[in-house]
């Protein structure tokens, strides 16, 4: 007992001692702290040095869990009534353009080289989420939020549901293809997904909008915050909608119906970081680095063409939404980072068609593994030439 409880904590004051480290490289060079903490983790992974106790990576989990909920609380906190009336059109449009000139683009891309159709249409429907944790995080570090990083951060919150109901499109058409049946119903995914996520957080929301905030009037107490935040999380995964959506959507219903509250989301944006550090290096000591010498040109095609599907989906949605220059060119190169949501995704598929299991899963593991690594530094590198641009 005492020998296991030594390495937890040592493990957890390690990488927590390392987030401040990396804080500080992260503001003297290139790269954000997130790529940072993330190449750490492969150092002392299973892929390197393997110096993280088994016991450790065996939570990574839940330490992921814990961090998703905080960061969609804090990303519904962003869609107020106030960032809509200014900029509804923006968010919709460049969102929903950014996913699926995503989603075409890749299964066209795949289709060019000869991929099947069926392995086209999947790989594609899961090019459209964008990893929250690392924009989020990229955002606050950077310290360069202003309209463009708001705007940002707003467009992440509503690609999850985008990125869900697109999955769900793409699964449901190759079952059609096949006309057989099947275990898995798409339209009752995406409902249970994406609806039941939004009920919860509503039912959720709108007590905790009146009730929160009055034992310290201003501002939710710090239990009260993480308290309902880590409820919704457990809830929605007890009940298999999406833990990120959920909080989300409970998030926004606080930022729009609190009107006693000054801020609802200080408490937990103090403690959101020490959970964001320990979940960056676990992800990054679990990834599967072999997974890029096995990329092949269905990899490479499947990042290429994400890459190129975002950055002109996004120019397309800004130009379409009349947005600013620098939005335009920019706004899809920070949407870059891909994570646990497309994995989870990939999962779905791989059960539903047994005969593509395998392909699904090499492709989206070795592509997250790239868009981990270089995804927050490009996404870092948007929010710099925005912003200058706006200065010029």
């Amino acid at each position: 007992m005492a020998d296991v409880a030594s390495q937890f904590l040592i493990t957890i004051g390690g990488i927590l001692l390392l987030g401040l480290l990396t804080s500080a490289l992260g503001q003297r060079t290139p790269l954000p702290r997130v790529t940072l903490l993330l190449l750490f983790g492969v150092a002392i992974g299973e892929s390197g040095l393997n110096l993280i106790p088994e016991l450790f990576t065996r939570y990574f989990e839940v330490v992921a869990a814990m961090t998703l909920v905080m960061v969609g609380f804090l990303l519904g906190g962003k869609l107020s009534a106030e960032t809509f009336r200014f900029s509804a059109r923006k968010i919709l449009l460049i969102s929903l353009s950014a996913a699926l000139v995503s989603v075409l683009l890749v299964a066209l891309g795949l289709l060019a080289i000869g991929a099947g159709l069926e392995l086209a249409i999947l790989l594609g429907s899961i090019a459209a989420a964008t990893a929250p944790a690392a924009v989020l995080d990229v955002v606050v570090e950077s310290g360069r939020g202003g309209r463009f990083g708001e705007l940002l951060l707003a467009i992440v919150a509503v690609d999850d549901a985008w990125g869900l109901v697109l999955f769900s499109i793409g699964l449901a058409v190759v079952l059609a293809l096949r006309a057989t049946g099947t275990d898995v119903s798409p339209l009752l995914f995406a409902g249970q997904e994406v609806g039941g996520a939004v009920l919860l957080g509503a039912a959720l929301g709108f007590p905790a909008a009146f009730l929160t905030g009055r034992m310290r009037p201003g501002q939710p107490m710090l239990t009260e915050a993480v308290g309902l935040v880590f409820l919704c999380g457990g809830l929605a995964i007890w009940l298999e909608v999406s833990f990120l959506i959920a909080p989300m959507v409970m998030g926004a219903v606080i930022t729009n119906f609190a009107r006693h509250h000054e801020y609802p989301f200080h408490a937990i944006e103090g403690i959101e970081w020490p959970f964001l550090a320990i979940m960056f290096v676990l992800a990054g000591a679990t990834l599967e680095v072999d997974a890029l010498a096995a990329l092949g040109l269905l990899g490479a095609t499947y990042i290429v063409c994400r890459t190129a599907g975002k950055i002109l989906g996004g120019y397309l949605g800004g130009a379409l939404s009349g947005a600013r220059p620098a939005t335009r060119r920019w706004i899809g190169l920070a949407l870059l980072p891909h994570a646990g949501v497309e994995i989870g995704m990939a999962l779905v598929a791989a059960n539903a068609f047994l005969d593509h299991a395998q392909t699904l899963l090499s492709v989206v593991v070795a592509a997250t593994v790239m868009f981990e690594l270089v995804g927050p530094v490009l996404t870092r590198l948007a929010l710099v030439r925005a912003q200058r641009s706006a200065r010029t």
